[in-house]
């Protein structure tokens, strides 16, 4: 008899489209597996979802990205139930979402950050909050949702569009090339480097296809690959992830060697497509996607 395994995706984040894609396709890959899978849109209808879940699958595949799907809550709630489920459990994915109490960790702990802070709305409002150009993004949201690079000339003010988010994390910009790990359980995979077209690896960017070229392995010297490598490891590690995660860089190449390297973030929910980034790393490496998803459910636990 087929194990049953029940798939979360979709969800009421800004990136519910990007979940069902990913839901989708690890839901078809774990049918090819021999794995009977129950697909569940998940809606805000919490006690409804706890009663899909009273018949105990094998494993809950978690596919949500976002707020709520991927920062601890249903991670929670999935505790509370007993029900074992795929991906990072909920101090990780709580850590790893919120970007300004993963940086502190990742000062901390000696890995390479641009200089940045948090600010209000209000502070943006104001003023310029970093000498330009510099970043400002969301602190609690995912792929790249609502990142902006505050540019001299721009026409319109930094505060444009941030209207939603009392508080925002500014940055230095790093001018360079952006880097990509994934870290399948203990070991990290490959360094893929991102091109995009036009502009800069924003939203549009990672998910229209033909919009970034994506370069894997990526041609660095071989002292910046490794420690790549080594930093994604360690920020897995201390965020407390688990299964599959990725790491996501800038490579200042004009200062060069691994100075050059700063740590933007950890996804603990990456894309899963088999043309998503982390996928594509585990086929480099030899283990095709029906095997890394099959993988991620044979690790699902409960913290």
């Amino acid at each position: 008899m087929a194990e049953h395994v029940a798939l979360l995706k979709g969800g009421w984040s800004a990136e519910r489209e990007i979940s069902l894609v990913s839901g989708g396709a690890c839901a078809g890959a774990l049918r090819s597996a021999g794995y009977e899978v129950r697909e569940i849109d998940v809606t805000r209808d919490i006690s409804g979802l706890v009663r899909t879940l009273e018949d105990r699958p094998r494993a809950v595949f978690n596919a949500l990205h976002g707020p709520y799907g991927e920062d601890g809550c249903v991670q929670g709630l999935l505790n509370m139930m007993g029900v074992p489920y795929t991906h990072s459990g909920v101090l990780a994915s709580a850590l790893a979402m919120d970007k300004a109490l993963a940086r502190n960790l990742f000062v901390g702990a000696g890995l390479p950050v641009a200089e940045g802070r948090v600010v209000t709305l209000a502070d943006v409002q104001a003023g310029d909050v970093l000498p330009r150009p510099y970043v400002l993004k969301p602190i609690r949201e995912g792929s790249s949702v609502g990142v902006r690079i505050v540019r001299e000339g721009d026409n319109e003010p930094a505060s444009a569009g941030f209207d939603n988010y009392p508080e925002l994390l500014a940055e230095r910009f790093i001018e360079g090339r952006e880097l990509t790990v994934a870290v399948m359980g203990d070991r990290p995979l490959a360094v893929t480097e991102l091109r995009p077209h036009r502009g800069f690896y924003d939203y549009e960017a990672k998910y229209t296809e033909g919009r970034t070229e994506h370069i894997c392995p990526a041609d660095l010297p071989d002292d910046v690959t490794a420690a790549l490598l080594d930093m994604a490891l360690e920020a897995h590690r201390l965020l407390g992830c688990r299964g599959l995660s990725r790491a996501d860089f800038r490579y200042e190449e004009a200062v060069g060697g691994p100075e050059g390297i700063y740590l933007l973030e950890v996804n603990t929910q990456p894309g899963m497509t088999p043309l998503s980034l982390a996928p594509e790393q585990a086929a480099l490496r030899g283990i095709p996607f029906n095997d890394l998803v099959r993988w991620l459910v044979e690790q699902a636990t409960c913290d």
